[in-house]
């Protein structure tokens, strides 16, 4: 009886180290901070992959990251072992977005610093972050216009595209780069694909409708704005 009742005071609840105004502070402030943050990737996001997956993962993060810090406290060996539990941990998906890495370490940095109890750095630094993101985003800072376009023209096995396509190339291009060259439909039509820069005040449709008319009407693509889609 007394080994058991031994045994059973190695199983204490350390919850008590804690008040329950510091357990609610906490994970009520680290939500709300990450909330915050991730309403501002909400609004700051561009591109067409944007998930919603992905902006409660935020918030959860920032929320777990900090009952994490808070567990851990100033204990080195909790620390080493919270090290050896997520070294096995493999995460699958493939960022789209470098912004997205720079939001996980900031929701995460955000996280811990409530975690640890720096209330105050927390605060001050979502909202500068946040401030930062969205004056980057809507003064559109460090933007570059992309003139570069992909043209992609199918014409018969036989024709000499090059000779083809010099003159309408003088009058609609800048400068023009082969950047691939394939047979399509077992042979009977070659897919040429250029690197192209329109001059400013050449129209896309007036080159597709001149290409067209020097490849026997076969298909021609013009994609437009291809640095801007993040798929």
């Amino acid at each position: 009886m007394d080994q058991l009742l031994q045994d059973l005071e190695r199983f204490q609840d350390f919850t008590g180290a804690f008040t329950p105004l510091d357990i609610a502070l906490t994970l009520g402030l680290s939500c709300l901070l990450s909330l915050g943050l991730a309403w501002v990737y909400r609004a700051s996001h561009r591109g067409v992959s944007y998930s919603q997956g992905f902006v409660h993962g935020l918030v959860l993060l920032g929320v777990v990251v900090s009952l994490i810090m808070l567990i851990i406290g100033s204990n080195i060996a909790r620390a080493f072992a919270l090290v050896g539990a997520l070294s096995i941990v493999r995460f699958r998906n493939a960022v789209k977005d470098s912004r997205d890495v720079a939001y996980i370490f900031l929701v995460m940095a955000v996280g811990m610093a409530v975690g640890t109890r720096f209330y105050l750095l927390a605060v001050l630094a979502a909202a500068v972050l946040s401030a930062l993101v969205v004056a980057l985003s809507r003064f559109n800072l460090f933007a570059k216009e992309v003139r570069e376009r992909i043209l992609r023209v199918q014409v018969p096995a036989g024709l000499d595209h090059e000779a083809a396509f010099a003159e309408v190339f003088r009058a609609h291009l800048e400068e023009q780069r082969l950047i691939s060259l394939e047979t399509v439909r077992a042979g009977a039509l070659q897919e040429v694909v250029y690197s192209i820069v329109l001059k400013r005040k050449a129209s896309p449709k007036q080159l597709l409708d001149d290409l067209r008319a020097r490849n026997d009407q076969q298909k021609v693509t013009l994609i437009l704005g291809q640095q801007e889609i993040d798929i």
